[in-house]
């Protein structure tokens, strides 16, 4: 290291004055944010899964919107949900994120959720907030607009593991994340900039006194080093301080989305609210952007969005579907083209979700590149509530997480996943969940 004043450091190339070079394989670095993903009642798994081979394959019909990413894509597929016993959809909703079973008499898990894990790790004490959760359209049915195991997805990370409710209001949300967003935030991204480059000259300096007492070779290296130390520096003048990762996202009049319609819900979805439904595209657009603006400007670590919940009594009119979506799931009867129609619609939102990530700057990488993000649901087939095949998706980069392929695990229990997503963010355990449906980390997601 070439250290100066203060906590000024920088590594030196490798010199042959420092002896003889040895070489080694570099861990990758933990990742820095995890984001969830839920969305109701599986798939149709047959036009969700993928064709060809592992680093060679096509997204099927479902998946297919993803396909701009699917470089920054990684298919989990033939995971089973072991550790969702109790009832068909409560349960697997509680397991998703916990590996735990749910509570006797309609009762909630008996554990932690990983992203509460996570938070606890990286979020909790060093941002504004430990984690946000959030959800469009939800507790549309028999919860009445109230927090269940029908809709519980997030567990308090220490014991009694208490469900966290998300928040549902998405002017509530804009108002508490970006009302008091200091438009002078410039100014600190200024000093940023200039520090940066008083710490580029001091080096300059450094270096060139070190490169006296080198021989040919090393001089030769130490100069190759300044020269990039030089091109980073006018890179450093050209970045306009004006376009800083964190900004507010853009606000959408939200007037015509009623967010505690819930609350007025029917048993069985009779009681529609046609203006709220029509309205969910673009607040889910809004909380869409405004979970990727909370990592940009490093309010939290960890985030949560559910679309709708495990029973999704809601209709789709952008769709021209005027049942609910568990209407086509189960109470009138299978219906697969119009449950693949509803997937495939997730599906382009999680592309627009990764797209945005992908397009934040955090320093020479993308929000995309240091986070995981984890796509789930609460079951598999959705006319027999199966939860074997789980149709899972991991994204992003974090943690050496290697993206672009289809990997398939037949039988494995899904808290095997659950581990390796904590041994992502730097967690050594080699358990989560209850035991008995725990064999360990997954191989070959790094």
């Amino acid at each position: 290291m070439l250290r100066g004043a203060g906590a000024i450091a920088i590594a030196l190339p490798w010199l042959e004055i420092m002896g003889t070079e040895r070489t080694a394989s570099a861990q990758a670095a933990p990742a820095k944010r995890f984001l969830s993903v839920y969305t109701p009642g599986g798939t149709v798994i047959n036009r969700w899964r993928p064709t060809g081979t592992e680093t060679n394959f096509t997204l099927g019909p479902i998946l297919s919107p993803l396909a701009p990413v699917q470089d920054k894509l990684l298919v989990v597929d033939g995971l089973d949900m072991k550790s969702a016993v109790g009832e068909q959809h409560q349960a697997g909703i509680i397991a998703w994120l916990s590996g735990t079973t749910q509570a006797p008499n309609g009762g909630y898990g008996g554990g932690p959720s990983i992203d509460q894990v996570i938070a606890s790790r990286i979020s909790a004490g060093k941002k504004a907030k430990a984690s946000i959760e959030i959800a469009v359209r939800w507790a549309t049915g028999k919860s009445h607009g109230l927090l269940s195991p029908m809709n519980a997805a997030n567990f308090e990370s220490a014991a009694p593991f208490r469900p966290i409710p998300p928040r549902l209001d998405p002017t509530e949300i804009f108002t508490d994340l970006f009302g008091t967003l200091d438009p002078s935030a410039g100014n600190d991204a200024a000093r940023r900039l200039a520090r940066k480059k008083s710490i580029l000259d001091f080096l300059d300096g450094r270096y060139s006194a070190l490169s006296s007492r080198l021989g040919a070779a090393d001089a030769q290296k130490i100069d190759q080093h300044l020269t990039k130390i030089r091109e980073i520096e006018k890179g450093l003048s050209s970045v306009p301080v004006e376009t800083s990762a964190c900004k507010a996202p853009e606000r959408v009049d939200t007037s015509d989305y009623n967010p505690r319609t819930g609350l007025n819900s029917s048993d069985n979805g009779s009681i529609k609210d046609t203006s709220t439904d029509a309205a969910i595209p673009k607040v889910g657009k809004l909380l869409m952007d405004m979970l990727v603006m909370s990592f940009a400007c490093d309010m939290t670590a960890v985030g949560t969005l559910q679309w709708s919940d495990t029973e999704a009594k809601h209709t789709f009119p952008w769709l021209n579907l005027t049942e609910h979506h568990h209407f086509y799931q189960h109470d009138g009867g299978f219906r697969p083209n119009e449950c693949e129609l509803i997937c495939n619609w997730y599906s382009k939102q999680h592309l627009y979700l990764l797209q945005e990530m992908a397009k934040v700057d955090m320093g020479g990488h993308s929000l995309l590149d240091e986070s995981v993000v984890f796509f789930g649901s609460e079951l598999s087939d959705p006319p027999s509530h199966n939860k074997s095949n789980m149709p899972f998706l991991l994204a992003g980069g974090g943690g050496g997480l290697r993206t672009g392929r289809w990997v398939r695990y037949p039988n494995l229990p899904h808290n095997n996943l659950l581990v390796s997503i904590l041994n992502l963010f730097g967690d050594s355990r080699t358990t989560f969940g209850d035991p008995r449906f725990c064999t360990g980390p997954l191989t070959n997601l790094t």
